[in-house]
């Protein structure tokens, strides 16, 4: 789905999603944004939480159980999901406290994790991003490092160490894999609040900004996404905006602001950008997800704050990611779930445009 056919109507879907702070805990099972009368461009499609859900046959698995007394399937893949990549069906989420990558490998219908063991083992994981040969970065606040693995767990390489990076919580390397920015919000008491930039081979080039509130500057920088054409989007939380830079780490301009309304930032969180060049902000006060264009104008917000472990409804929005099928994964770590939300095809749309309901 191409959102850039949204940027014209900003204002409309703002006024009708829903707010930010507003608490709704009436179950729907399939719930999708915006609601009428504007037309609907998202639904919820499934959450991950075992690896139960991504088995291809359900009954197989029961069997499976019965005869071996094997319910492994059925515990729970993480036990604080923090950030969540997406390319190509597989989906990478860091765990911080079992301290590894959980992959729900959904062509092929498994989980598996890695980081637990040398030479790639994780200390503290926390952002992660994809380049496009679906190699997996890795923050890890612990070892002052990105650690960087193959699409199959198998260590790489490593960048940075404690000279370079204080606490890199978030990661962000562009297309072909040739510069990897390494976020780095630092401590509360450190000046070191900036971001790290390295080549392809792990060579540290620069670091970019300082602690500051100016354009350029950071304070708590918590997460960072590559765009198509280059641009570097750093959520820089303690100033609740997002800015955008050159791929060579110049300001170019800034979006958001401290607030409860629509377009406001208040505990951000999560940054995703897509193939148009949208940016997908996650807020765990909030507890949606607010979609903006690529020049930082408010498109749309999905999700919703909720006191139930319900679909759309958040409890502590985490990671959000989106993949090139369109689809929006995002992470709770109230409700330990990454939940799915793909785009409506045309004749979707109108059929819910219209009151109606999807089957299946």
């Amino acid at each position: 789905m191409v959102l850039s056919v949204l940027a014209g109507s900003a204002l409309v879907f703002a006024g009708c999603a829903a707010p930010p702070l507003k608490t709704d805990d009436k179950v729907d099972r399939h719930p999708f944004w915006p609601r009428p009368p504007d037309r609907p461009r998202y639904l919820y499609e499934h959450a991950l939480r075992t690896p139960a859900d991504i088995l291809a046959d359900v009954k197989e698995l029961q069997i499976r159980q019965m005869l071996t007394g094997d319910r492994s399937a059925n515990l729970p893949a993480f036990e604080k999901p923090v950030a969540v990549a997406a390319h190509q069906g597989r989906i990478y989420v860091t765990d911080s406290v079992k301290r590894r990558v959980v992959t729900f490998d959904v062509p092929r219908r498994k989980v598996f994790v890695f980081g637990w063991r040398e030479p790639g083992q994780l200390q503290k994981p926390i952002g992660i991003a994809l380049d496009a040969r679906s190699n997996v970065y890795v923050a890890d606040i612990g070892l002052h490092q990105i650690m960087m693995y193959d699409a199959w767990g198998l260590l790489v390489r490593r960048f940075g160490d404690a000279k370079t990076l204080e606490r890199p919580t978030g990661v962000a390397v562009n297309a072909a894999g040739t510069r990897v920015y390494a976020i780095d919000r630092a401590s509360n008491e450190s000046d070191m609040h900036r971001v790290a930039m390295f080549d392809g081979e792990g060579r540290f080039l620069r670091h970019i900004g300082k602690r500051g509130s100016r354009n350029g500057e950071f304070n708590v920088p918590v997460a960072g996404a590559c765009a198509p054409d280059g641009t570097l989007y750093v959520l820089d939380a303690g100033n609740f905006r997002v800015q955008a830079l050159t791929a060579d780490g110049e300001f170019k301009f800034g979006f958001g602001g401290v607030g409860i309304g629509f377009g406001d930032l208040a505990r951000p969180r999560g940054l995703a950008v897509d193939g148009q060049g949208n940016v997908y902000v996650s807020d765990a006060s909030f507890n949606n997800v607010q979609i903006f264009d690529p020049k930082g104008q408010l498109l749309l917000a999905v999700g919703q704050l909720s006191r139930s472990d319900l679909p759309g409804r958040y409890g502590l929005v985490s990671g959000v990611a989106v993949d090139e099928t369109g689809r929006i994964y995002i992470a709770d770590q109230l409700f330990n779930k990454i939940e799915v939300l793909r785009p409506l095809k045309d004749f979707e749309a109108d059929i819910l445009l219209k009151g109606g309901k999807l089957t299946g």
